[in-house]
């Protein structure tokens, strides 16, 4: 009996706020969907090895992190264009860097880092068990002078060198890029076209990710469900959420969807909101997780926990993903690097949302690249080399609202607030006004039945006009203003303040 008010009003609610998020031109959201004000930085950490000579002799990596090299991220949705009578919406995301010295360690044109040669790593994995041709690769590594580890710059690390050993391979394979870097070819490009629902039809289906290149489905895997495209791309969530529901995503970086849960209650800005973050079963082993199996490349390459194997879209190099300092992954594989210390603080990634607008109001991507070092057939140099899961950097991407788009969330929970009890605010003041004129009437009755019997006097006069004064009329002010009673005016979308 008690629930039907508290019902009629989550759906009132909710038709609101379906109105007012919704990926369509004019709507309060779309203009900051496309270009959005707060801003992003981006930090990068990389992980500097100490004792190459001793590792390659049979001793334990020595690592010591060096960072952040922090960079603004601008980011910004192109060529979008309305699909479908405008239930669906797709775009292309793209992504700009300018680096911030007074919030970075160094000058990524002058540190230095030692760590794994990635491209030679490449190289090798790529001919690996073919005896001519790794006899071929070992000859190209000797001649450009290309080891197991490797110096350069972080800018070269991160934007891209001419490598020798590439430049070599390129010359009799056309389809090879002589150039290596980790976010080469990425600042100012895009991660290929998105098709998003707008949320017109269904409010819980708002920002959902269709197709991803054209595609509804990845390639990459070995199970239909590990290829599913499932959840927004991280960019925007439904309104309306649910502390025990899975939130998915899907990010083109890991080539796959993660499911993020609840954590906490938190506060930003003034604004509550739910933390999400991903469990630990997201990269759970398959025997921790037999919904992990899809993820492994073949039965013989399938990791442990914490781990994800993306090297069937990074052209088959040996590229591990993990969480930063391996937190949530095995404790084996942080035991195996000196210079380890996962802590959730640091480490973790999470989003904060407001549960009623699916706004991100605070939010840390973190993520880490690895290299998978083994020992490969036709190469005799790795034969002393242990199968080691070898840190390279860390990446951690963060947000926080800014006080503007604070102030329009501010704004929007107020108006779906008071428009969704509005009729609850009529009945309650008709409740008042009723009981009101109930109290006049019986003391006009009252009065009636006196004025048959009773004489009045003056005395008397001035005691019944006091008790009447219980109950005074409106002012002239207020019967004469037009907007009575609307005690909020509902801001045109169009307001740029709103």
């Amino acid at each position: 009996m008690h629930h039907r008010p508290k019902n009629a009003s989550a759906c009132k609610m909710k038709k609101e706020m379906g109105a007012e998020i919704v990926l369509v031109e004019g709507s309060r959201v779309f203009e900051s969907w496309k270009s959005p004000p707060p801003p992003v930085y981006m930090e990068y950490f990389f992980f500097n090895m100490t004792n190459v000579d001793a590792f390659l002799a049979g001793a334990k990596p020595q690592v010591t992190q060096v960072g952040p090299y922090t960079y603004r991220e601008y980011r910004y949705k192109d060529n979008v264009s309305m699909l479908d009578n405008n239930t669906m919406v797709s775009a292309y995301n793209f992504k700009k860097f300018v680096f911030l010295r007074e919030k970075s360690v160094g000058d990524p044109a002058v540190d230095n880092i030692t760590t794994v040669n990635i491209p030679a790593w490449a190289v090798m994995n790529k001919v690996k068990g073919s005896f001519f041709r790794a006899s071929m690769a070992s000859m190209m590594m000797t001649s450009a002078g290309s080891g197991f580890f490797a110096t350069h710059t972080v800018d070269e690390w991160l934007w891209g060198y001419e490598d020798r050993l590439l430049a070599r391979v390129a010359a009799s394979s056309p389809d090879v890029d002589k150039v290596f870097g980790l976010m080469y070819k990425k600042n100012g490009s895009h991660s290929g076209e998105f098709v998003y629902h707008t949320g017109k039809q269904n409010s819980m289906e708002y920002g959902r990710v269709e197709t991803w290149k054209g595609e509804s489905k990845l390639t990459f895997w070995t199970s239909n469900q590990s290829n599913s495209i499932n959840g927004s791309d991280g960019s925007a969530f439904h309104p309306f959420l649910d502390k025990n529901e899975r939130i998915y995503i899907f990010t083109p970086d890991l080539c796959r969807s993660i499911h993020m849960e609840f954590e906490k209650e938190v506060e930003v800005k003034g604004i509550p909101a739910y933390r999400f973050t991903p469990p630990r079963s997201v990269f759970a082993s398959k025997e921790e997780n037999p919904a992990n199996e899809g993820f492994c490349v073949s039965p013989k390459e399938c990791l442990g926990t914490g781990l994800l194997k993306v090297s069937p879209c990074r052209k088959g190099a040996p590229v591990v993903a993990s969480f930063p300092h391996f937190y949530l992954a095995d404790k084996k594989y942080v035991a195996a690097i000196g210079g380890m210390s996962p802590k959730r603080e640091h480490h973790q990634t999470y989003l904060d949302l407001n549960p009623t607008t699916g706004v991100i109001v605070r939010a840390n991507k973190r993520a880490q690249i690895n290299m998978l070092i083994e020992r490969l057939s036709g190469f005799p140099k790795t034969k002393v080399l242990n199968e080691t899961i070898f840190p390279i950097m860390f990446i951690n991407e963060s947000v926080v609202i800014d006080d503007a788009s604070a102030a329009r969330v501010h704004k929007l929970l107020l108006i779906v607030t008071v428009v969704s009890n509005f009729p609850l605010f009529i009945v309650g003041l008709g409740g008042i006004m009723l009981l009101v004129f109930i109290v006049l009437l019986f003391r006009a009755r009252k009065q009636k039945n006196e004025v048959k019997r009773t004489v009045f006097t003056k005395p008397l006069y001035a005691t019944s006009n006091e008790e009447g004064t219980s109950y005074s009329p409106v002012s002239d002010k207020e019967k004469e203003d037009p907007q009575n009673g609307t005690y909020i005016s509902l801001t045109p979308k169009g307001d740029p303040e709103a």
